[in-house]
């Protein structure tokens, strides 16, 4: 019996998110602090045998295991760049939800990739894998090493590795996906137009928890005042959060509906997510540890 190789997909969170502008082609230039959370998906891969894909867990109703699934996608990608690349199947377990800010998606791709690169040998700093992944979707990129760290243009400017302070948060998403198009459709801004100047070249990771909330505290997402004109629930989601006890920041991550609460020690926040889903609960909410 062949064991299968496994790997995490991990949440990617956007613990701020700017926008600097949008190009000429249409693609909107992006920087953001990014972070990962201790929860995720679960990807595993059969080698050897014929590429496909079989889908399980809670999340999983209504995701197709079709060819635009980015896990095959990613995977056909690969192969066409490596002949000869020994492929198999995939199984994944989905506990993330669909379109909801958090790169899903994104982060089963990437998982995708490091397991095809791990039966065939393929280095991890191999450019192959970059360019691959930043070929298949935006976020899978820096979903590749699921580390922390600065990303800027459309996804495929990494910055350093960073080692954060841990962060204690609160995942929340209400049930709602949110299209991505539409919310930068909302933004409004015209092909070539810049409104912003990029900052990756001179962040610092701050050196504790304290100094990180409080550098946070004065940042935002750009993202989220469109996403809230297109699923208003988000609103009411950050105003939850925000009056949770001890909650130091409440923040949409990426195009939404995901949004996180932070807090200051790990007992806090899963006191709030414990209460939280008490009250609501048809509303996904995971205690996590960001890093």
């Amino acid at each position: 019996m062949v064991l299968p190789l496994t790997t995490r997909a991990r949440a990617k969170v956007n613990l701020d998110l700017r926008v600097l502008g949008r190009r000429a082609d249409g693609y909107h230039e992006l920087e953001s602090l990014v972070a990962f959370a201790g929860v995720g998906d679960t990807l595993s891969l059969y080698p050897d045998a014929p590429l496909s894909l079989s889908l399980a867990g809670p999340r999983a109703e209504g995701l197709a295991a079709d060819n635009d699934n980015l896990v095959l996608r990613a995977a056909r990608a690969l192969a066409a760049g490596r002949p000869g690349l020994r492929l198999g199947r995939f199984h994944l377990v989905k506990r993330l939800p669909v379109a909801s800010g958090i790169g899903g998606g994104s982060a089963d791709a990437a998982a995708a990739l490091r397991l095809l690169a791990r039966l065939n040998g393929i280095a991890p700093a191999d450019l192959l894998l970059r360019e691959i992944a930043a070929s298949v979707g935006a976020d899978v990129s820096v979903c590749l090493d699921s580390r922390a760290r600065m990303m800027a243009g459309i996804g495929e400017k990494l910055g350093p590795v960073l080692r954060l302070p841990p962060l204690f948060a609160v995942l929340v998403n209400p049930g709602v996906g949110v299209e991505t198009v539409a919310v930068f459709r909302a933004l409004g801004l015209k092909a070539g137009e810049a409104v912003s100047d990029a900052r990756m070249g001179t962040f610092v990771a701050p050196a504790s928890t304290s100094e990180l909330l409080r550098y946070l505290a004065a940042t935002g997402n750009d993202l989220a005042a469109p996403a809230q004109q297109i699923a208003p629930v988000i609103t009411g989601v950050l105003d939850r959060l925000a009056a949770l006890p001890g909650c130091r920041l409440a923040r949409m991550s990426g195009s939404g509906a995901t949004c996180f609460a932070l807090f200051d020690d790990c007992r806090t926040s899963a006191a709030a997510a414990k209460a939280l889903q008490r009250e609501r609960p048809n509303w996904w909410v995971k205690p996590t540890l960001l890093s």
